[in-house]
């Protein structure tokens, strides 16, 4: 059965939305810390166009690939940053990471207390099994169930980001974590070693091989949380 359209475009904008602010927190962090590369290019915004104009394929191309081929979606985006800044920040250096993060997390949070408020007005009801598009399911007609399924994209897919990026493994933001704590010289070899292509390459590949082991576990596990005190319909 082919992937359903209206699905996937639900699932684009989301992901489109979502890497928009990941990556306009980044530029914005930046610019407060002292590095204008990102805002000079437009990336403090929340219009999507400087992102995709930045990165096309990791925007559009991929994602409309992979939801075509498989129905899910992938993809990816960047932020430009000034390297002598970095090394000579390397601490600024990785807040301006974890700001990307920070941002899914707000939209995650904003996600979850809509379908909580939801839930605890029964416009939606506890399922018996979650999936990414189906958190909830839904008691009301109207725009509820278009509502319930994007807040449960919403909230899958910036769970996923969060973590994901969170993992402190080289190119995602989480492996900047370090620099928060290594000396100056340590630091900058530190910088100069995620930044090799080899190493990036390597991690990416066992990110990618191991995502389908822990991303449904942790979906299930946040649900949960979700849903405290309610009851399965």
């Amino acid at each position: 059965m082919p992937p359903d359209p209206t699905n996937g475009l639900l699932w684009y904008i989301a992901f489109l939305y979502s890497t928009t602010c990941h990556e306009s927190a980044h530029a914005l962090a930046a610019l407060k810390l002292g590095d204008d590369t990102a805002a000079r290019g437009g990336q403090v915004s929340l219009n999507p166009w400087p992102h995709l104009r930045r990165a096309p394929v990791g925007m559009v191309v991929v994602p409309v690939i992979c939801w075509i081929a498989g129905g899910w979606i992938i993809g990816w985006a960047s932020t430009p940053f000034d390297p002598e800044w970095a090394r000579r920040f390397p601490r600024r250096m990785a807040l301006m990471a974890l700001a990307g993060p920070a941002a899914n997390l707000a939209l995650l949070v904003i996600a979850a207390a809509l379908l909580r408020l939801g839930l605890e007005w029964h416009q939606f009801t506890v399922p018996y099994g979650v999936a990414p598009s189906r958190i909830v399911d839904v008691a009301a007609a109207g725009l509820f169930p278009f509502a319930g399924h994007l807040l449960s994209i919403v909230f899958s897919l910036n769970l996923l980001l969060l973590v994901f990026n969170l993992l402190p493994v080289p190119p995602l933001d989480g492996s900047s974590l370090p620099l928060l704590l290594l000396p100056a010289a340590a630091a900058d070899q530190y910088f100069s070693l995620v930044r090799s292509p080899v190493v990036r390459t390597i991690g990416l590949l066992v990110i990618f091989r191991s995502s389908g082991l822990w991303f449904g576990p942790l979906l299930r596990h946040a649900a949960s949380l979700l849903f405290l005190g309610l009851n399965p319909t």
